[in-house]
């Protein structure tokens, strides 16, 4: 796992073999925040949300780029400890991370945020719904983008907030807005 840009950059992390995420690639990753900087808004001083954050890879990449804060929800307790280790390695001091159900998170949530990035388990049951719950509870503030990354099967293209869908090898990412 790496850190692409901003103050981190080149920064490596190797997690844990015994953890279930699965970390966007760096091809993605890379490409996606290209979309976002370049065709959607400037990353520094953004409050973002990463749903599912696994190792934190997306969470560390953001927070590296300038964000003013990240929150990063993720039930797994060991993918949880390996994100605290890197951010204490770090010493990043504007990431918050939560040990919690994402579904509950946001049904519960009172803030807004600028990103919210989600890349949950490809298989899971009732991904289909989150971008319908990001809206419904209002968590973006105006002008937010949400970004969902998903397997090939999902189409999002029928959405009412749908922008705009990228593809990075195996990666997709469907852009709401």
């Amino acid at each position: 796992m790496r850190i692409i840009q901003g103050k981190f950059k080149g920064r490596r992390f190797s997690p844990p073999t015994n953890i279930t995420a699965r970390p966007t690639t760096d091809f993605a990753k890379e490409g996606i925040f290209n979309v976002l900087s370049n065709n959607y808004l400037d990353i520094e001083n953004k409050e973002v949300l990463d749903l599912f954050a696994g190792t934190g890879s997306i969470s560390l990449e953001f927070v590296s780029r300038g964000c003013k804060s990240v929150t990063s929800i993720e039930m797994s307790e060991k993918q949880l400890g390996f994100i605290h280790k890197i951010t204490n390695t770090l010493k990043i001091s504007n990431m918050r991370i939560f040990r919690m159900d994402v579904f509950r998170y946001i049904k519960s949530c009172a803030n807004k945020y600028d990103v919210i990035f989600a890349d949950p388990p490809y298989q899971l049951v009732n991904l289909e719904e989150i971008p319908d719950l990001i809206f419904q509870h209002e968590l973006l503030n105006e002008d937010g983008i949400f970004v969902l990354e998903h397997g090939s099967k999902n189409d999002f293209s029928s959405h009412p907030h749908f922008v705009e869908h990228r593809t990075y090898g195996n990666v997709n990412f469907s852009i709401f807005r």
